[in-house]
């Protein structure tokens, strides 16, 4: 659909000759002389953006730039004046112009503000349609802190959905960073023991004698520093779930107590000799190939098979990459919100960076990246620049392959479409680049039918 410009002018000469500049841009055009004819038309059309005089009769361009920005804040307003002055273009951008020309006007200047701005617009509109499928999905989902359509995810959140009311035990896999915590904390939620304590224990930051004790609990005098009793996590997760976070961190000796409890819902404390009995669901995540420690000796293969009754792999983010702008949506909300910024959307070239990334560290990663960005955002938008250097780095890097046997004026078309690209559109940017005129490169464009939308 084309996109509609009004354009608002006294001077007739001065209407025609944008209108034809924009309509040769592909754009269509509504012409009004003064502002209070633009206003009428602006309430009755559907209209993208204005191009309007400051000096009119009846309604004055500031009046209606004014009257724009409190009706319809996000419609594009561009100002034109023979009376430029700065402390006139100051006032209009403090009322909402994004942009202010003097007469006569610079056609391709103001052909690269109208892109840009409409192509802002667009950004709005699709951030905003991402916003409403974030909280369609939390709707439509039991448990609405994981964020994803991708067929992967979704086939595992109803496996998650289907395991959660048993009391099987699970064994979450994947890599670091996937949200193995989360999918732990669906299974707590979504189970019949969500009203009891969900305990969690991240066994590699603790030492084995610790990890024990932990778990376990201790008896008073059992080692020097145990001043008094004290109930381990199983204890403390009785009636509820205990999820064990990097289970393949653990010594063999506490794999012993470990499947004991498995086998016989029963344990004594470090240093105690009574058994204490407790009624617990067990969830365990690693980033390790525990058959492939088994192998090594390092993990015992009764204690895996019992922890293994349920196996739920979380994909990657580079295999779910459906999920990346949903999950973008849901961290710019909750970093804006937290930094009391006003960040809105992602540019198309900050976009496709996010796209494209393999993402390592996986969705912790994604994350930090826009916590970062919207800290570190010039504008209301955030740009490529404002990413890590390492993901807009590799966006910035492109190549152009070309196959064997191809025209030559193929290869001249391909590189000219590559070229547009990587300027964001921007031809004059793009001829500079191909080391042609302007008019050459728009010559080419009609020569080689590109598309220059």
């Amino acid at each position: 659909m084309k996109r509609s410009i009004l354009i608002c002018d006294d001077e007739k000469n001065i209407r025609s000759g944008l209108a034809l500049a924009m309509e040769l841009e592909g754009y269509e055009t509504l012409s009004a002389e003064d502002g209070q004819q633009a206003w009428t038309l602006l309430n009755k059309e559907s209209v993208d953006l204005v191009i309007t005089d400051l000096r009119m009769p009846k309604v004055s361009g500031e009046e209606l730039l004014k009257k724009i920005s409190s009706a319809y804040p996000r419609l594009p307003v561009i100002i034109l004046t023979g009376h430029g002055t700065i402390e006139t273009a100051v006032e209009a951008m403090r009322d909402g112009a994004i942009d202010f020309f003097t007469k006569p006007v610079d056609l391709d200047r103001l052909t690269l503000v109208v892109k840009k701005a409409l192509s802002t617009t667009d950004l709005y509109a699709e951030h905003e349609q991402l916003k409403r499928e974030v909280e369609q999905l939390k709707a439509r989902n039991r448990y609405d802190r994981i964020i994803g359509k991708s067929q992967k995810m979704v086939a595992l959140m109803d496996t998650v959905s289907q395991v959660a009311p048993t009391k099987a035990s699970v064994l979450i896999t994947g890599e670091s960073g996937v949200g193995k915590e989360l999918v732990a904390d669906a299974i707590h939620g979504l189970s019949n023991r969500s009203n009891g304590p969900f305990i969690k224990v991240h066994c590699a930051a603790l030492t084995s004698s610790l990890l024990e004790s932990e778990l376990f609990g201790h008896e008073k005098g059992s080692f020097t520093g145990a001043v008094k009793d004290k109930r381990g996590r199983f204890e403390l997760a009785d009636g509820g779930t205990i999820f064990l976070d990097e289970i393949g961190e653990i010594d063999l000796a506490t794999q012993v107590k470990l499947l004991r409890v498995l086998q016989e819902k029963q344990f004594e404390r470090v240093g105690g000799e009574k058994p204490i009995t407790v009624d617990v669901r067990i969830v365990c995540a690693t980033n390790r190939n525990l058959p492939q420690e088994i192998e090594k000796g390092n993990f015992r293969e009764d204690l895996y098979y019992r922890l293994n009754v349920v196996h739920l792999e979380v994909p990657p983010l580079r295999e779910r990459k459906d999920d990346i702008p949903l999950l973008m949506t849901s961290f710019l909300a909750q970093f804006s919100q937290e930094n009391n910024r006003s960040i809105e959307a992602f540019s198309a070239q900050a976009k496709r960076a996010l796209l494209s990334y393999d993402w390592p560290g996986n969705i912790r990663e994604l994350r930090n990246c826009i916590e970062s960005a919207v800290v570190l955002a010039r504008t209301n938008v955030i740009e490529l620049e404002d990413l890590p250097m390492h993901i807009s780095k590799a966006q910035n890097t492109s190549n152009v392959s070309l196959e064997v046997g191809i025209t030559l004026a193929e290869a001249e078309k391909q590189l000219i479409i590559s070229t547009l690209a990587q300027c964001g559109g921007n031809k004059t940017k793009a001829a500079q680049m191909l080391d042609i005129g302007r008019k050459t490169l728009h010559r080419k464009l009609q020569e080689y039918n590109i598309d220059e939308a």
